[in-house]
């Protein structure tokens, strides 16, 4: 597993990644706020061309298979754990 690790500390690198669950922090234009993970929830905020890779697409349809329309964050949640999160993300920025 050690060779994912560099992928995945490159996709934190990258990644505006919030640690407030403020509502009023901004999200800059082109961008959109998404929580991620299992438990604990953590705050992403990614480019919106993230919406036209088939590997996010799978993601968001896991989301609405999950929650539907009622996301408990009150703003995109999507069910997978954050490493599988950052392995996509980082597959997508390469």
């Amino acid at each position: 597993m050690g060779f994912r690790l560099p992928r995945i500390v490159n996709a934190k690198r990258s990644l505006k990644r919030t640690l407030s669950f403020s509502e009023t922090t901004v999200v800059p234009k082109g961008h959109f706020a998404v929580y991620v993970g299992e438990v604990e929830k953590k705050r992403f905020v990614v480019p919106i061309s993230f919406l036209k890779h088939h590997s996010f697409q799978n993601l968001l349809s896991e989301a609405e298979e999950e929650y539907g329309f009622n996301h408990p964050m009150g703003a995109l949640t999507i069910p997978c754990s954050e490493e599988a999160f950052l392995d996509i993300i980082g597959s997508l920025q390469s």
